[in-house]
């Protein structure tokens, strides 16, 4: 007899034990389940949030800030007005190319144009482009 109530404590304290862990798995289900769902409500915010008519012009610019001469433009124009013929001369460029190259930089709103006669001046548009300039060269600095 005493060996059949020494088994059933054991089964007991095992059923116990068993049922603890159960417990325990079941609370870190909960856990996880209800940090998934945080996250996935944060995601789906983020997400709804994402403008896709800023984005495209932000995409814009920075694929008018991905090619070298276009950025040696920038770089150039960060030290004021020049005239067309001065940045072909600059950059050792063709007319056509540096022209290319100014309407893409012009179409993204990054320079604006004057023109006086036949000669068309250009500069930047706003000192946020300066700023963007900064903080690339913050992060190369790395």
């Amino acid at each position: 007899m005493l060996r059949i109530n020494t088994i059933k404590q054991r089964r007991s304290s095992v059923n116990k034990r068993r049922c603890e862990v159960e417990t325990e798995r079941l609370k870190r289900f909960i856990l996880d389940k209800n940090q998934f769902e945080s996250r996935s409500q944060k995601l789906s915010s983020l997400v709804n949030g994402l403008d896709e008519e800023a984005l495209s012009l932000e995409v814009k610019i920075f694929k008018a800030l991905s090619d070298t001469n276009r950025l040696k433009i920038i770089k150039l124009l960060k030290g004021g007005e020049l005239c067309a013929c001065e940045l072909t001369v600059a950059l050792s460029n063709s007319q056509s190319t540096v022209s290319h190259h100014l309407s893409v930089l012009k179409s993204a709103g990054m320079i604006k144009e004057r023109k006086e006669g036949k000669w068309s001046y250009f500069r930047l548009s706003d000192g946020a482009i300066i700023e963007l300039l900064n903080q690339a060269q913050l992060l190369t600095d790395r």
